[in-house]
């Protein structure tokens, strides 16, 4: 049996649909803007988006005036497209292709965005990497925003299963480095007209002493 090659998977996906073809699409990213609204996230803090392929969040950072964003992405397709959706303004922005669990960060940031990318990770392994390496790579005073589908959710996305969580099972599997601050059930209404159930919780890095 042929091993799943995830990065060729999420390739194809993005070189072959237009953006209104994906699940995940939205114009507005309103729950994302919300958190960053809710926790006065300033300008200058150092901002980064897992699995943020061609979504429209960072147009709206930039819109806001965040001025250190970085998007990370496996597929090299998809941060080309939006590269390409923000012309000039691309620059202005840190672009990184790689696999969420193989990342090894440069820098510390103040916020961590995941909407939809670890949910995805599915073998413990991978989870309890992803996870140290947030913990190791976020600001004392940082803030962590997860979003995934929640128990009432989908079970698969683009043809791969995913694991499901919910406020209990999310706040658990993250105790060890993280305090929940609040989370929260959210619809998302597909392009297709169908509706996603996602969790979307929030956390502050315990301090160590």
């Amino acid at each position: 049996m042929e091993q799943f090659n995830r990065k060729k998977h999420w390739e194809n996906i993005y070189q072959t649909k237009d953006q209104t073809d994906m699940s995940w699409f939205q114009p507005t990213p309103k729950t994302s803007l919300d958190f960053l609204k809710q926790f006065k996230v300033p300008t200058t803090a150092k901002i980064i988006d897992i699995g943020g392929g061609d979504s429209f969040l960072v147009d709206r950072l930039l819109d806001l005036g965040y001025k250190d964003i970085t998007i990370l992405d496996i597929s090299e397709a998809a941060l080309k497209k939006a590269k390409k959706r923000l012309k000039g303004r691309a620059k202005n922005v840190k672009w990184i292709v790689a696999d969420a669990t193989l990342f090894k960060p440069t820098e510390k940031y103040d916020f961590w965005h995941d909407r939809a990318a670890f949910h995805f990770l599915t073998q413990e392994n991978e989870i309890s990497h992803y996870l140290d390496t947030i913990q190791q790579s976020m600001n004392a005073s940082g803030i962590l925003v997860l979003g995934t589908f929640s128990e009432q959710g989908p079970t698969t996305c683009s043809g791969i299963a995913i694991k499901q969580y919910s406020e209990t099972t999310m706040t658990q599997k993250l105790r060890p480095f993280f305090e929940k601050i609040k989370c929260i059930t959210v619809d998302h209404k597909t392009p297709f007209d169908t509706n996603q159930n996602f969790v979307f919780c929030s956390f502050k890095k315990l301090q160590t002493a």
